[in-house]
């Protein structure tokens, strides 16, 4: 019997390879999202917000398996109670009508970066993350909705987590975080940079990721979904060789860095309006960051992500092409 699937943010970046995947897989598959993009034309589109009542109802009646990934993003809003209208209450809306409905199955989609601690414990899917520990209000908003999927699960209702972490790959027309940095150092690469660890993960190794949480993940248990941990040198280095160039970058210290981030944050809000290039939460995120192991999603789940070198290289070439002066190797 072929299943139907609900994806919420399908139009998004993670969103559309989960579809793809979905749709290959045969599973009859219906989006709701605000906006339509270029899904496949064997989608069922339902148009509108998971604040919305009606486009819920609509949306998950006579679903089987509910893929959450609605959300906000991006680091920075002008208004920052969006984050906690949209991720908090949005996903406390959808797992109450998935609840509702009674749903075979709901996987919800959080972050890494909630993970993170600023005693330096190292991200794993045992720890025990407390809001006073977020570091921005796009972190506490995720963690929110997270508690709140999990809380749900105690319930009864069959949820599962998974935490992403860095996703590449084409396809990122939101210009999520690791979007805009990537496309940072390769166009225009800044001559001080923050050093941190980064790990970055192929969007479609998420998607499968996922679509694994689906059919092998305990409920009520979190997988961290990740791929290769960088730092930030490595990662720059690695870009200034596919785009055939050398150069010399400093360090800059993380009270310099939260200071700009501050600063920028405070121009985009009250002045220009316009996502800063910076941001503070994305320092503190940064201060804290460290490596990621993915042991526990490949053990339970058998994901298996493959290396990042090939989506790194579509992404400079995506880069390159709108910028020819690069002629990437």
């Amino acid at each position: 019997m072929t299943a139907t699937s609900l994806v919420t943010g399908g139009g998004g970046f993670i969103g559309r390879h989960l579809v793809d995947a979905l749709v290959a897989r045969g599973d009859r598959v219906r989006v709701l999202d605000v906006d339509v993009q270029a899904l496949s034309t064997s989608v069922e589109f339902v148009q509108g917000s998971i604040l919305d009542p009606d486009a819920v109802r609509r949306a998950i009646g006579g679903v089987d398996v509910v893929f959450h990934l609605a959300a906000i993003p991006h680091l920075w809003t002008r208004d920052a109670r969006d984050f906690d209208r949209v991720n908090r209450l949005g996903t406390e809306r959808l797992l109450a009508a998935a609840a509702e409905q009674r749903v075979g199955r709901f996987i919800h989609c959080s972050t890494e970066a909630i993970l993170f601690s600023a005693r330096g414990v190292p991200p794993r899917e045992s720890n025990a993350p407390a809001l006073a520990d977020m570091p921005g209000p796009y972190t506490r908003s995720k963690f929110l909705a997270e508690q709140a999927a999990l809380a749900a699960a105690e319930r009864g209702l069959p949820v599962t987590v998974v935490n992403p972490t860095l996703p590449i790959g084409l396809g990122d027309d939101n210009c999520t975080p690791p979007c805009a940095m990537l496309s940072l150092l390769v166009t225009t690469p800044p001559p001080l940079v923050l050093e941190c660890t980064l790990n970055l993960v192929d969007v479609r190794d998420v998607a499968r990721g996922i679509l694994l949480a689906a059919q092998r993940g305990h409920v009520g248990e979190r997988y961290i979904l990740g791929g290769e941990n960088f730092s930030f040198t490595e990662l720059s280095q690695v870009l200034d060789r596919l785009c055939g160039r050398e150069r010399f970058q400093a360090k800059l210290p993380g009270f310099v860095a939260l200071a700009t981030g501050l600063a920028a944050e405070l121009v985009a809000t009250h002045i220009t309006g316009r996502p800063p290039f910076a941001t503070a939460e994305g320092v503190r995120i940064a201060l804290r960051s460290a490596l990621i192991d993915s042991a526990k999603a490949r053990r339970e789940l058998g994901y298996q992500p493959g290396s990042v070198m090939p989506a790194l290289a579509e992404v400079v070439r995506q880069f390159a092409a709108a910028r020819p002066v690069l002629a990437p190797r």
